[in-house]
């Protein structure tokens, strides 16, 4: 979604009629409706992973997502379509399997159905050169991860990020999130060593709002002192976001592909908590930035007895935070959305030529 989004604001100047097609419920439309973007939503569901119980109802959901695709590309007749992933890359592409069509790879290691709709992409564009290798024969760009504007914004504004975020300036900031729906194990080893890491760090977290009123509480019950230096939100939007991640001297999260991208454009240091039940897009992530020096890798189970040492031990040696910075600093793309809107300006001027 937010790739999609980032490459969107390139197109936005001249770009042709955009229509969103995605999932029913969820926080999707909300943030999509929020770029004023017209949204429509169909029906779909994920295969891959299902148990046996699930699984006709979802192929169900996916058949009914077909036809729903073609009554809306019927409809709106596009002269590109862009994927970057998700349950309704399936119906939409099934549907418009005629229709020029662009292929995003967030994670290294595609999903089921982006390897799916590999069959009907024209071009495929990838983060990391890595992942060439699951696209035998096909097209393949290597363009970066693309980072909205509001978070690149802040590149390079530290002490007006934590001016915003009411933090100290002269005190390190450690950040802690698991993505746009939150990380329970995270929250909860945050929780069981909030002390201590409060009295030698400030803390921007943010919780997801499953956990939120937990987190609350648990921020209300800190003493006045370590209150101020914990800053706990259940999700930010947009600008708050990019000056989170400018504000951080470290951040701890999980491994989504956004790390490939956000992370090494603000040079952030990173100890990532791959998710242990997504297959292994999430570890193959972050095994990639771990091998270049940029991250260090804690596994799920050994949260609770593992994250305070590694965040303390980087938080004293300042060296290796700068060796890690350095190294997120030479992975990063700042380009990358405005290559992808490149190649989707590519594929409609070539619709409009054909005879």
């Amino acid at each position: 979604m937010y790739p999609a989004l980032a490459v969107w604001q390139r197109l936005a100047p001249d770009a042709p009629q955009v229509l969103w097609v995605g999932g029913q419920g969820g926080m999707e439309e909300d943030l999509v409706r929020r770029a004023g973007l017209p949204f429509r939503a169909i029906p779909a569901a994920g295969v891959h992973g299902v148990g046996w119980r699930a699984l006709p109802g979802n192929l169900l959901r996916l058949a009914r997502g077909t036809f729903a695709a073609r009554r809306v590309l019927a409809e709106f007749r596009p002269q590109a379509m862009f994927f970057t992933g998700g349950y309704v890359a399936g119906p939409v592409g099934l549907a418009g399997w005629r229709i020029p069509t662009l292929l995003y790879v967030p994670d290294i290691e595609p999903g089921l159905a982006l390897k799916v709709l590999t069959r009907f992409a024209d071009l495929i564009a990838v983060t990391v050169e890595d992942s060439r290798r699951f696209f035998p024969g096909k097209r393949v760009v290597v363009t970066g991860y693309p980072v909205r504007q509001e978070i690149a914004a802040w590149v390079g504004r530290q002490a007006e990020a934590r001016q915003r975020l009411d933090l100290r300036a002269d005190e390190p900031v450690l950040l802690v999130f698991g993505g746009s729906k939150g990380a329970r194990s995270l929250n909860q080893a945050l929780a069981a060593h909030l002390e201590p890491l409060l009295e030698m760090t400030q803390v921007v977290h943010i919780s997801g709002r499953l956990d939120w009123p937990t987190v609350q509480a648990r921020q209300q019950a800190l003493p006045p002192e370590l209150q101020r230096r914990y800053r706990a939100f259940p999700f930010l939007y947009d600008a708050d976001m990019g000056a989170a991640l400018a504000a951080a001297d470290l951040v701890v999260s999980r491994a989504g592909a956004s790390v490939l991208g956000e992370f090494p454009l603000f040079g952030l240091p990173a100890v990532l908590v791959p998710y242990p039940h997504a297959w292994r897009y999430q570890q193959v992530n972050a095994q990639w930035l771990a091998d270049r020096g940029a991250a260090r890798i804690v596994a799920d189970a050994d949260l609770p007895t593992q994250l305070l040492p590694v965040v303390r031990d980087l938080l004293h040696d300042a060296p290796a935070r700068q060796a890690m910075r350095q190294a997120m600093l030479r992975l990063a793309r700042p380009d990358a959305a405005a290559r992808i809107a490149d190649l989707l300006r590519g594929l409609t001027r070539h619709e409009e030529s054909a005879p």
